[in-house]
């Protein structure tokens, strides 16, 4: 007999002892099976069994690793999902977990509850048709926000890996994860500098006389809060407003000469601002899930408070109804559809990594499906609450001034709404301003940290799996004196000048590009066919066709569009409406918001060379297709979730007659039926 052993398909006849044949030709696995011959006459014994010696059963096995024979008679198990599957990844870092379930969803909850929902929504919709925006950002919300969302809490939970590391699932796509973690960093050196001033604002808050309702002396053509501007009095501006930039921020008239030094008095607040994060994330999970609670629920209850008061003002119905009284014209126009994404992108904090780096650290049969109806549902049901919160107070400072227009009093929204528009309303409350200033940027103060906790643990645990050695104390307080540093900038005289160049570059556009690669990446070319897989092995629940229609056709086609018209559209951004920039900050905006972009076709190059096969084709087969240490971490379950796609897989096969075929049973869920 000649012993053979060969690294592709054969087929070995043991009734003719002194013949290999070798199969030139492929022959699919079914077929490979049906070629084994039985024999008893060529066997060994090995501990007690009798085996074949002359069959290996994974001749797709590459790295010569030793496998067991087959007993006798048995065909081989069905192929495996890929080359070396069985590998393990390396020896890692124990992960650490959540101590329970809610503390996962507190932390959803004050990661995409935050300022966004306070200032933001509120203007954004009465800048795009008011009540009429509120159907384009609910479709949007069913057809992208939700989707998304129970996306990246599937990813992270069915591999225990970070917004970068879950890309072994196909790792030319990895640039994703780091455009992603870099458009994290861009909004978290800026985000800690808006906590800064919510701090400011409190503790003043607690003097006898709100200083922001007073003029100054020094301050021209100021009017107090809750004067009427004099007839004759040109260029009038509220006390609030020249508090703000005069007072807190000392703004200087542009850049073109320099930002300044940092202010002492706010570099003191930032640096404030970074030591209770630092306290929140310094033992990681198990430090910052037990915030979350007081971080998720506390905002609540001071938003049920400033909506009873609101809706009970003198002239809060006008606001209300200035608000939510729709626009219909607007609803047809692209740029409307357009500010729904971008809101609801920064609103529910998706494709920024915190929602992969959330659910990465729940334990593997977590329902995510459940929390994250819960937390998209509760954060658009917050949005409302702020509007009509926020609306109620500017019209109750309307009916103050005697405003016909309720236009006259909501400022340009932003940083003007939260620290312009909304102390100017408190200061006119008949009682205790001082309580409900306090309640207020309390509110925002603890919103804005349960933002930026998860921005730079995003970071953070990013960091920690790279360098798996260095204790989690010490890297948080590594990232927490960077970012401090970095954030020197926002509390400069020109700070907020930086501030708005970053958020209109670094912010949204980029997200948007990173969200259309991971839909891409993950539905076609890792498969839609094979999440669901996924998520029916790690949930128990094979999903349905809207999620399946959503993800693989209607999300990523929307995105691609609201893209496209993103850059037809974009215009160069003016400070306050006015002011133009000098051309070297234009310079630096475009590269911040394109180095982000370029940082996905760059890792693919990077990653075809360093995988590169000598062939093309077969490079780019490898490096799209996914590594053998993707999947559930834990072995066990590996090992299950590798035997459950190896019957699914060969199940697909009978069923699927061609591509076509192949795509309508994997949006109709048919494979499983």
């Amino acid at each position: 007999m000649v012993a053979c052993k060969l690294d592709f398909n054969i087929a070995v006849d043991l009734n003719n002892k002194d013949k290999c044949i070798i199969v030139v030709s492929p022959i699919s696995n079914k077929e490979f099976n049906q070629n084994i011959l039985k024999d008893s006459n060529e066997v060994t014994v090995e501990n007690g069994e009798r085996v074949n010696n002359a069959f290996d059963p994974s001749p797709e096995n590459l790295n010569n690793t030793p496998v067991p024979p087959a007993p006798l008679g048995k065909l081989p198990e069905k192929p495996l999902d890929s080359v070396n599957e069985k590998e393990e990844p390396k020896n890692e870092r124990q992960r650490p977990t959540w101590d329970n379930q809610t503390e996962f969803l507190m932390s959803c909850i004050a990661t995409s509850v935050g300022l966004g929902n306070v200032w933001r929504f509120p203007f954004v919709a009465y800048q795009n048709g008011g009540g009429a925006f509120l159907i384009p950002y609910i479709i949007v919300l069913l057809v992208i926000g939700k989707p998304m969302y129970y996306l990246e809490t599937v990813l992270g939970q069915f591999s225990s890996s970070n917004c970068v590391k879950i890309w072994a699932l196909s790792p030319a796509m990895i640039g994703t994860g780091y455009a992603q973690a870099l458009g994290a960093s861009y909004v978290l050196s800026y985000y800690v500098s808006i906590i800064a001033l919510c701090l400011y604002y409190l503790i003043v808050s607690f003097q006898a006389t709100l200083p922001w309702s007073v003029c100054q002396p020094g301050w021209n053509n100021c009017v107090p809060s809750g004067e009427a501007a004099s007839p004759t009095m040109v260029n009038a501006t509220s006390s609030a407003e020249l508090y703000f930039t005069r007072t807190v921020l000392r703004q200087s008239d542009g850049i073109e000469n320099g930002i300044g030094t940092p202010l002492w008095d706010l570099t003191l607040y930032l640096l404030a601002s970074w030591v209770i994060i630092f306290v929140i994330v310094y033992r990681g999970v198990k430090s910052s899930g037990k915030a979350a609670y007081f971080l998720a629920i506390f905002p609540y209850i001071v938003m049920v408070i400033l909506l009873i008061r609101a809706v009970t003002l003198p002239g809060a119905g006008d606001g209300i109804l200035f608000f939510i009284t729709p626009d219909w014209n607007r609803i047809t126009e692209i740029s409307v559809w357009y500010a729904a994404v971008t809101q609801v992108f920064f609103s529910l904090s998706v494709c920024s990594g915190a929602l992969i780096m959330f659910s990465s650290y729940n334990k593997f049969s977590q329902n995510v499906y459940r929390d994250s109806m819960i937390v998209t549902t509760l954060d658009t049901f917050t949005s409302l609450i702020s509007g009509i919160t926020i609306f109620g107070v500017l019209g109750n400072l309307a009916y103050q001034l005697g405003y016909d227009d309720i236009n006259q009093v909501i400022g340009s929204g932003g940083t003007s709404l939260a620290f312009i528009s909304y102390p100017d309303a408190i200061a006119q409350s008949p009682f205790a301003p001082q309580l409900f200033a306090v309640l207020f940027f309390l509110m925002m103060a603890v919103l804005g940290i349960g933002s930026g906790v998860a921005l730079l643990s995003t970071v953070n645990t990013i960091l920690l799996d790279a360098f798996p050695r260095v204790p989690t104390i010490y890297m948080s307080a590594i990232a927490c004196s960077v970012g401090f540093l970095v954030g020197l900038v926002y509390v400069t005289p020109g700070g907020q000048y930086i501030l708005e160049l970053v958020d209109y570059y670094g912010g949204t556009f980029m997200r948007l590009f990173a969200a259309i690669t991971e839909t891409i990446g993950v539905f076609w070319i890792y498969g839609l066919e094979n999440l669901c897989l996924d998520i029916e092995f790690m949930l128990g629940m094979n999903p349905s066709f809207y999620w399946r229609i959503c993800w693989a056709i209607v999300t990523p086609a929307m995105m691609i569009t609201v893209f496209i018209y993103a850059l037809i559209t974009t215009e160069a951004l003016l400070f306050g409406g006015t002011y133009v920039y000098p051309r070297e900050a234009y310079i630096a905006g475009n590269a911040l918001q394109y180095i982000g972009v370029a940082l996905i076709p760059l890792f693919i190059g990077i990653t075809m060379w360093k995988l590169r096969t000598g062939d093309f084709i077969g490079t780019v087969k490898q490096v799209f297709r996914k590594k053998d240490t993707y999947g559930p971490s834990d072995t066990q379950k590996r090992e299950e979730w590798r035997e459950f796609r190896r019957d699914a897989k060969y199940d697909r096969r009978l069923k699927s007659k061609n591509w076509i075929h192949h795509l309508a049973l994997s949006l109709i869920g048919g494979y499983r039926r």
